[in-house]
């Protein structure tokens, strides 16, 4: 797993929970360190281990603690560059979905070895959607959920989100896209804002 995941996953867990949360997980998870290195590739049994050893410290469900990484991806002030990346696949929220299949692409363009979940959309009609992403993993689709729960408050937009279960070697998330503009969105402008 490339590192710059894992120490997204850190970051999320200090900066929601604290440095001494983060340390008790580091701890229980038996990481030998305090840091994951972003340019590092690590065992993927790492990342699965501070996940499971952050559902037990927080007393959380896995589930619960994969959905709230995904809404901390976009939402959290340090993560402003991710969000813009995102914004990027379009003017609404139905348009960000379709563009959801090439996001790992989009990854690789800066860091070729990075390894992400692939996305497939399949758009059943009337609003409703099913995402079907590729297991980097277990629980990845939970991920998915906060990501785009994040994204559609982001847009303004109202939509219905349920982790929907494991499809072969993938977990399908249900999007239902109730209305493109129930609410204000955040505000994005392609030009970088000045400091």
């Amino acid at each position: 797993m490339h590192g710059l995941i894992n120490r997204s996953i850190q970051c999320f867990l200090r900066d929601t929970y604290g440095v001494a949360n983060w340390s008790a997980i580091a701890r229980a998870a038996g990481l030998g360190f305090d840091n994951f290195e972003p340019l590092l590739l690590y065992d993927t049994a790492l990342t699965e281990a501070v996940i499971d050893a952050a559902a037990r410290h927080l007393q959380r469900p896995r589930e619960t603690v994969l959905e709230d990484l995904g809404t901390y991806l976009v939402s959290h002030p340090n993560l402003e560059a991710l969000r813009r990346l995102l914004r990027f696949g379009g003017v609404s929220f139905q348009d960000f979905l379709h563009s959801m299949e090439d996001l790992p692409e989009h990854g690789r363009l800066g860091l070729p070895d990075l390894e992400v979940p692939s996305f497939t959309l399949l758009d059943q009609g009337e609003g409703r959607f099913l995402l079907h992403v590729s297991k980097l993993i277990d629980g990845v689709g939970h991920v998915a959920v906060g990501l785009l729960r994040a994204m559609a408050d982001d847009y303004g937009a109202l939509v219905v989100l349920d982790h929907a279960g494991v499809e072969a070697s993938c977990e399908v998330v249900a999007v239902h896209l109730l209305d493109h503009t129930y609410a204000k969105g955040r505000r994005f402008e392609l030009a970088m804002p000045e400091a």
